[in-house]
């Protein structure tokens, strides 16, 4: 697929979240309550280091703000790729600080086969 047709067929969260899914991405990274980063149905607790961010897409709702988010694709350092899906903007879907520090932490290497 050529860029502009993948920039074409992937301007919602949920034709990115499809489109990723058709690639077998279909497992989320999740912090819980404490604060603990696990890949879905996982009991490792991962460190940011332990995590690499592929790709984030950011999605703004045309009439309100709340709408907005933000979808990463990111691999562990065992070869698995999931995603972490946020609001961002006034509420988030994790809160306190934890999360957003734990995401500054992890290393970026954006790949566009994403």
């Amino acid at each position: 697929m050529d860029n502009q047709e993948n920039i074409d067929q992937m301007s919602t969260l949920s034709q990115v979240m499809n489109t990723m899914a058709k690639r077998g991405i279909t497992r989320e990274y999740r912090m819980n309550d404490a604060c603990e980063m696990r890949y879905e149905d996982s009991e490792r607790n991962y460190k940011p280091e332990d995590l690499t961010i592929l790709k984030s897409y950011r999605f703004e709702g045309d009439s309100n703000p709340d709408d907005n988010a933000v979808l990463y694709i990111l691999t562990d350092t065992e070869g698995n790729i999931g995603m972490i899906i946020d609001s961002y903007g006034a509420d988030s879907n994790y809160p306190g600080e934890e999360f957003d520090a734990f995401l500054r932490d992890i290393p970026i290497n954006e790949s566009d086969e994403y």
